[in-house]
């Protein structure tokens, strides 16, 4: 229970940052957050595919805010069409 909430937490600080690095991308602050846990995840199997592996706060908030960067980037090329 307590690395779900965990995993909500890093998810959230990502989708934050993503949406603060992305400075005009992004899709507004509740959205940039619900972004940013659904980036965690995506970034975990992103680099989980490449063989790297997060171990630690700093390296696991790393990956989440390369996968809300990328999924913001996505869901931008997505909201053109």
């Amino acid at each position: 229970m307590f690395s779900f909430i965990w995993f909500l937490l890093i998810g959230l600080a990502a989708g934050w940052l993503a949406g603060r690095i992305l400075r005009g991308r992004g899709f507004g602050i509740i959205a940039n957050l619900v972004i940013g846990v659904v980036g965690s995840f995506l970034g975990g199997i992103v680099f989980g595919l490449l063989g790297f592996r997060s171990y630690g706060l700093i390296a696991e908030l790393l990956v989440a805010v390369a996968g809300s960067i990328l999924l913001i980037f996505i869901a931008g090329l997505i909201k053109k069409r």
